[in-house]
């Protein structure tokens, strides 16, 4: 498995470095965010650790000009601990948070939940439902009469790639808050607005769905 790892810090990035190649995992680092965004295009890591505060292009930029164009699973590693700043980071699409310092026994348990997360070959990266078809892996969507293109947010995106990975399965409220937002969300009026918010951009009549489907009192379920 390889890891990007970028941190303007270069004795953080060394530790990790040795850290992480210890168990195994191959290492690439940046030191900038530029140079993590360079990197991310020429090596395809299977996962990015990113520090926010890094000069020039942001951590916070870094994430938004990665899920333009992949779904690799990001974990931010940061010493900020303004809720804010953790809100912002997971609404642009990272996948997790952790606070500085942290244990390094902490930090190979999110690599391994994260890893788990990773798209496999085994399953479809192109779903086709109702009048749109859905490319996961280039994180598109086009509308089947006149192709023309349907914009999500990076949350619309990771709500939505939830559902469609267990068709026809229920997927519990709070499964969802914990994929989407982070652990320790419990608001499900997060819910509501992302899933009206997805129904008007792909059901044939939002106000009665077809295929992104509520199950009253439990969660959401998509059906093919």
């Amino acid at each position: 498995m390889k890891i990007l790892i970028a941190d303007d810090d270069v004795q953080i990035l060394r530790a990790l470095r040795i850290t992480l190649s210890a168990y195994g995992y191959e290492v690439v680092t940046a030191e900038s965010g530029s140079a993590a965004i360079r990197k991310a295009v020429d090596t395809h890591p299977d996962l990015l650790v990113l520090d926010l505060g890094m000069p020039g292009l942001s951590g916070m930029d870094v994430i938004e000009a990665v899920r333009g164009w992949s779904a690799v699973p990001i974990l931010v590693v940061s010493g900020r601990i303004d809720p804010a700043d953790k809100v912002r980071a997971l609404d642009l699409g990272a996948d997790d948070y952790v606070t500085k310092p942290f244990s390094t026994e902490e930090l190979l348990a999110r690599i391994r939940a994260l890893s788990r997360r990773r798209p496999t070959a085994a399953g479809p990266s192109e779903i086709t439902f109702g009048a749109v078809r859905v490319d996961l892996a280039a994180r598109r969507i086009a509308r089947l009469d006149d192709g023309s293109a349907i914009r999500l947010t990076p949350t619309e995106w990771r709500f939505l790639a939830e559902l469609l990975a267990h068709p026809g399965m229920l997927i519990t409220r709070q499964t969802l808050l914990t994929k989407v937002w982070g652990p320790g969300t419990t608001d499900s009026g997060y819910l509501r607005l992302y899933i009206g918010q997805l129904r008007r951009k792909l059901e044939t009549d939002p106000a009665a769905p077809e295929h992104l489907l509520t199950e009253h009192g439990m969660g959401y379920r998509f059906e093919p």
